[in-house]
C-alpha cells in the first residue's frame, strides 16, 4: 500500500519476478488517481488477494491507517509489517518462492523492521 499509485505497481511487478508463484495483490493512490491513499483500494486489494494470511507492506501513516481498518473488516489474516515496502515485500516474496516456512519468513522481516 502506497500513497503513490505507479510504486504500488512497480513494486509488485517488480517483486513478480522473483517470486511468480506468490499471490501479491497492490493498493496505491486515490480513487481519483492523486497521490493518497484510498480504503476501498486497499480493501479490494485484501479481498482479491487469493490467500488466507497476508502480509501487509504500507509507507505512512494514513497507508498504515487504512490498512489496519481494511484488515479489521476482513476475514483474512492480514500482518502488518513495519519495514521498507520494496525491501521488505521483495525479501518476503523470494523468501516465500524458495519455499521457507511462513515464520522463517516473519523471522527475517523482524530485522528489517523499522521502530518509527
Amino acid at each position: 500500500m502506497h500513497h503513490i499509485q505507479n510504486i504500488a505497481k512497480g513494486t509488485s511487478e517488480f517483486i513478480s519476478q522473483v517470486a511468480s508463484n506468490v499471490p501479491i495483490t497492490f493498493a496505491g493512490g486515490t480513487d481519483d488517481d492523486r497521490i493518497g491513499t484510498s480504503f476501498k483500494r486497499i480493501k479490494d486489494a485484501i479481498d482479491e488477494n487469493e490467500g488466507e494470511l497476508l502480509l501487509g507492506f504500507c509507507d505512512l501513516s494514513s497507508s498504515t491507517m487504512n490498512l489496519e481498518m481494511a484488515a479489521e473488516m476482513s476475514d483474512k489474516d492480514v500482518l502488518l509489517q513495519k519495514v521498507p515496502i520494496v525491501e521488505g515485500a521483495y525479501t518476503a516474496g523470494a523468501l516465500l518462492h524458495a519455499g521457507l516456512p511462513f515464520e522463517a519468513v516473519l523471522e527475517q522481516l523482524q530485522e528489517l523492521e523499522i521502530d518509527k
